[in-house]
C-alpha cells in the first residue's frame, strides 16, 4: 500500500510541475519546474554529467574567441587569399553564391553530400568544438511517422536520436514531421535535412535536455505547439515520465556543444530558441526567424547563477519580418551578436537583465516606424546598469535605431583596428545573410 501511495504521490507532483516552462515564467520556482520528480535520480545524474561538460566548454576568455572570429569574417570580406585557401569545400573555378566563411566552407563543394560529416569543420564562435554525429554512421529518416513516444518504430525521427553513440541523421525524402511530444535528442547526434525539405510542424519541439554535443541543420520548424507529457523515451536505455512541455521550437536545457546553422523558425508557442540553465558553447547562425513575439531567452531567471557560463555566438542570422522581442534577451553570461541582420522588431531587439555581458558587432539594426521603439537595446533592472558591459560596435543603425551602451570600454579587449579591418559597420550584412534560413540544396550541384 505504501509503495501505491508514493507512486500515485509522485504523479501528483510530476503533473504539477511542467517540464520546460522557459518563457513563460521568470520566477524562483523556475527550477523545480524543470525537475521530473518520478525520475529524479536519473536526471540528477544526468545534470552531473552535463554540468561537467559545460565546465570543460567554457572559454576562460571569451573575448579572445570573438576577436580571432571578427578576424576571420572580415579578411574574409576583404578577399584574404590566406583565409579563403582554409576554407573546406571551395574549390578553383567552381561558381558558388556562398557569401559568408561558414557558408564557404561546404556550400562550394558539389560533392557536399558524398562528404556530409565534412560540414563539422565550418562551425565557428562558442560552439565551434562542435562535431554532432561525426564519426558515427549515416542513419536514413524513411517515415515521418511519431506514433509511439517509448518504443518508436525504426526510420522514424524520434527513433534515430534516441540511439546510443554518435549518428548523422539524413531524410530520404522532403517529408512534414509532426511530433505527437517533445522529441529528446540524445548527444552526439546531427540532424541534417540538405537535399530536402524538412519541417518540424503543428506538433510538439525539440529538447536538448543535458546533452553535449548536437548539431540541427538546414530544417524548417514552425507552428510548434505545447506536448501534452507521458512516458517519452530520451535514449536507448531509458524512458521516463514527462511533464506538459511548453512550446518552444528548440529548448537547449544544461547542454553544451551545441550547433544550430540554416534553420528557418516561426510561430512557436513559446520561445523559438531557449538557452538556460547552464547551456553553453553555443552557436546560431544562418539562420532566418519571423513572425513571433518572445524569440530567443538565454537564461530563464535571475537566481540561476549556473548561466555565468553560458558563451552564444549569433552569427549571421536574418530577423526578420513580425518578430516583437527577445533577439535575443540575456541573463548572466557572455553573448556575442555578429553581423546578423535586424529588419524588423515592434518593442526592441536585444535585451536582458542580471548584467549579462552583450557584445554587438557589424550588425544592421533597422529600426521600426514608432517613434517609441526606436531603440535597439532594453535593460530590465533595479541595479546600476550602467556597468554592464552592453558594447556596440561597427554597427550600421537605420531609420533612427539606436543602441544605449554601457560598462567600461575595451581597452584591454582585442577589438583593435587591425582585428576589425575593413569591418566599419554593418553594411556588409545584406550579403553575409543573403543565404540566411533553410536552403535548397540538390544533390550533385553546389549548395
Amino acid at each position: 500500500m505504501a509503495k501505491v501511495y508514493n507512486l500515485f504521490l509522485s504523479l501528483c507532483l510530476a503533473a504539477i510541475i511542467p517540464a520546460f516552462q522557459a518563457n513563460i515564467l521568470d520566477n524562483t520556482t523556475y527550477a523545480k519546474q524543470h525537475i521530473n520528480l518520478v525520475d529524479n535520480e536519473y536526471w540528477k545524474e544526468r545534470a552531473t554529467i552535463a554540468r561537467k561538460l559545460s565546465e570543460e566548454a567554457y572559454f576562460p576568455d571569451p573575448h579572445a574567441l570573438s576577436r580571432n572570429f571578427s578576424s576571420i569574417i572580415i579578411e574574409d570580406i576583404a578577399g584574404s587569399k590566406h583565409v579563403r585557401r582554409n576554407l573546406n569545400g571551395q574549390r578553383a573555378g567552381v561558381a558558388c553564391e556562398a557569401t559568408n566563411n561558414i557558408d564557404r566552407c561546404w556550400r562550394c563543394d558539389p560533392n557536399w553530400a558524398d562528404n556530409r560529416q565534412k560540414l563539422v569543420n565550418c562551425v565557428q564562435g562558442f560552439g565551434r568544438n562542435t562535431t554532432g554525429g561525426k564519426g558515427g554512421p549515416i542513419y536514413i529518416v524513411t517515415s515521418p511517422a511519431d506514433n509511439d513516444m517509448v518504443n518508436p518504430k525504426p526510420g522514424t525521427l524520434r527513433h534515430a536520436v534516441t540511439r546510443d553513440g554518435p549518428l548523422w541523421i539524413i531524410f530520404a525524402h522532403s517529408m512534414n514531421i509532426r511530433l505527437n511530444q517533445e522529441l529528446m535528442v540524445s548527444s552526439n547526434k546531427t540532424i541534417d535535412g540538405r537535399g530536402v525539405d524538412i519541417y518540424i510542424t503543428k506538433g510538439a519541439g525539440i529538447t536538448l535536455q543535458y546533452v553535449n554535443n548536437v548539431i540541427i541543420h538546414g530544417i524548417k520548424i514552425h507552428d510548434i505547439v505545447p506536448g501534452t507529457g507521458g512516458l517519452i523515451r530520451d535514449s536507448e536505455s531509458h524512458f521516463g515520465f514527462r511533464t506538459r512541455s511548453d512550446g518552444d521550437g528548440i529548448s537547449i536545457f544544461g547542454a553544451s556543444n551545441i550547433w544550430i546553422d540554416h534553420v528557418s523558425m516561426r510561430k512557436c508557442s513559446d520561445g523559438l530558441i531557449d538557452a538556460i540553465m547552464g547551456s553553453t558553447a553555443i552557436t546560431i547562425s544562418n539562420s532566418h526567424f519571423t513572425d513571433h513575439n518572445d524569440v530567443m531567452l538565454f537564461g530563464a531567471n535571475d537566481q540561476h547563477t549556473i548561466d555565468k557560463v553560458m558563451q552564444i555566438t549569433l552569427v549571421f542570422n536574418h530577423f526578420g519580418k513580425r518578430l516583437i522581442q527577445r533577439m535575443p534577451r540575456c541573463r548572466f553570461g557572455f553573448v556575442h551578436v555578429v553581423n546578423n541582420d535586424y529588419t524588423h522588431w515592434e518593442m526592441y531587439a536585444i535585451g536582458g537583465s542580471s548584467k549579462p555581458t552583450i557584445i554587438s558587432e557589424g550588425n544592421r539594426f533597422v529600426a521600426p516606424d514608432n517613434n517609441n521603439a526606436k531603440e535597439v537595446t532594453k535593460r530590465v533592472t533595479n541595479d546600476d546598469w550602467k556597468n554592464w558591459q552592453w558594447r556596440s560596435i561597427n554597427d550600421e543603425f537605420v531609420n533612427g535605431a539606436f543602441f544605449v551602451q554601457s560598462g567600461p570600454e575595451l581597452v584591454k579587449r582585442p577589438f583593435s583596428s587591425k582585428d576589425m579591418i575593413v569591418g566599419k559597420d554593418g553594411s556588409y550584412v545584406q550579403r553575409l545573410t543573403s543565404f540566411a534560413g533553410s536552403l535548397k540544396c540538390r544533390v550533385g550541384q553546389p549548395c
